[in-house]
């Protein structure tokens, strides 16, 4: 029995020594433990879903030509291709071809002349003068008066014009004479007329009066239209040059023809020219 006592005395001894060793610990708890800074927020754990983390994103993938593990040389760039060069375009078959040159034209229209000191526009009167009308139509047409120079300008009497820069277009239209018509009107200050080498021998030749040169009426030079703007630009036209030859120093007609403007520019090279002729009604 002394042996049981003596047993009990030293379990509860033991008890006692270990509950006194627990007893400054706290108790377990859900909650966080305090900072050991004061008002500092509790800190969460790095995966807590209620953290704000910034969504990730992936650096943008370098160029495809250039990239980073291992470097690809860019293909050379094939030349660049050049325009097609435009197609020359084909004359008028009317420009060989002077007896398809057969439209009538309307009773009033307009030209215009782009020429190398400006724009000069006509009025064509079919009514003054038919035949000389309908040619001037269809040449213009054609585009006969294109690249054209005005190749004896006298001044204070008129500017002629009117003879291919093509030989070859020349030799066609130099046969082609249209019968005269009735001088319905007078070679005034811009009236425009066909030039002749006598009674219906007009072809392709014009001149515009710069002065009153009615006495060109009584010589069958009939008037078919008349500058209506621009008559400051035939009065500037190059002059100098003067009447033609062999009565003066000026280009020759028969030179002209048979070479085209190559005889011009190469002898006379401040001429002006129409650059196109075009109706515009």
């Amino acid at each position: 029995m002394l042996k049981s006592g003596i047993l009990g005395l030293v379990l509860t001894s033991t008890l006692f020594l270990l509950s006194g060793c627990k007893s400054n610990e706290a108790p377990p708890s859900t909650q966080p433990a305090p900072s050991s800074q004061k008002n500092s927020p509790p800190s969460l754990p790095p995966d807590s879903p209620t953290e704000s983390k910034q969504a990730s994103t992936p650096a943008p993938p370098p160029p495809a030509e250039h990239p980073s593990e291992s470097p690809v040389p860019k293909p050379p760039r094939p030349p660049a291709l050049k325009p097609a060069p435009a197609k020359p375009v084909a004359p008028d078959p009317i420009l060989l071809n002077p007896s398809r040159a057969t439209a009538k034209a309307p009773q009033q229209f307009k030209v215009k002349f782009e020429t190398t000191k400006g724009e000069i526009i006509l009025q064509v009167n079919r009514a003054w003068a038919p035949n000389g009308s309908d040619r001037f139509y269809n040449l213009v047409k054609a585009g006969f008066y294109n690249d054209v120079a005005f190749f004896r300008v006298i001044d204070g009497f008129m500017a002629q014009f009117g003879i291919h820069g093509d030989p070859q277009v020349n030799a066609k239209w130099e046969p082609a004479r249209i019968e005269d018509d009735p001088v319905n009107s007078s070679n005034t200050r811009g009236a425009v007329s066909f030039a002749t080498a006598g009674p219906n021998t007009r072809t392709t030749q014009l001149f515009i009066n710069y002065g009153d040169n009615s006495m060109l009426d009584s010589r069958g030079f009939a008037p078919f239209a008349r500058v209506i703007t621009g008559m400051n630009v035939v009065d500037s036209l190059y002059k100098e040059y003067g009447e033609g030859a062999p009565r003066g120093s000026g280009p020759s007609q028969g030179e002209l023809q048979s070479q085209g403007n190559t005889y011009l520019r190469s002898r006379f090279p401040k001429l002006d020219y129409i650059k196109r002729a075009s109706i515009i009604r």
